[in-house]
């Protein structure tokens, strides 16, 4: 069961897309939001969740005070699965109309190639088989569309070399959770 950890939608539960994806634990989304509270980025943050499975990530911002939210996955069960959950938290949002929530099926790296948005916080997610080249190929895309002091959580297999980081993003720090290791960026 995946769910909201904090904020206004606290305890929702989310829909999961099914096989094929791999969600983050709750474990692991409360290491990542605690850092990020810690930061004090997220309040009427602009988030960027690439590879967004159910939205888990992305959501979770929204609840916690992030104002537009972008939910990216090609997998038409995710694209579902992220509506149907954005749908939702959208309805147990403050009904001052602040927030927004998008949602693209677009392949990540056609997103990022035909965007003109910029964001604040990115949260990267992808398949722990996606390649190096397209990693790097996502990382050289995303790198102009991150505001300055911008956040960029990747999440890999804890078996995957580091990322090779574009001209504008530098690494931050990494920590290790089990099988999964956060390596966070930042925008230079």
């Amino acid at each position: 069961m995946t769910r909201i950890i904090a904020g206004f939608a606290g305890s929702l539960t989310l829909a999961t897309p099914g096989s094929g994806t791999r969600p983050t634990s709750d474990r692991v989304r409360e290491a990542i939001f605690s850092a990020l509270d810690a930061r004090g980025v997220l309040d009427g943050a602009r988030v960027l969740d690439l590879y967004a499975g159910s939205g888990a990530l992305g959501l979770e911002a929204a609840s916690r005070g992030a104002s537009h939210v972008t939910l990216v996955d090609r997998v038409a069960a995710a694209v579902n699965a992220c509506r149907k959950n954005a749908a939702v938290v959208l309805r147990q949002a403050p009904k001052d109309g602040a927030l927004r929530i998008d949602v693209s099926g677009q392949p990540v790296q056609a997103f990022l190639a035909a965007s003109l948005d910029t964001w604040d916080v990115v949260f990267m997610d992808p398949p722990y088989e996606l390649g190096e080249a397209e990693l790097l190929q996502n990382l050289e895309s995303l790198a102009p569309r991150l505001n300055p002091d911008a956040v960029v959580m990747l999440e890999r297999g804890t078996r995957s070399p580091e990322p090779a980081w574009p001209s504008g993003i530098e690494l931050d720090r990494r920590k290790t959770y089990g099988d999964t290791t956060l390596w966070w960026a930042r925008a230079v």
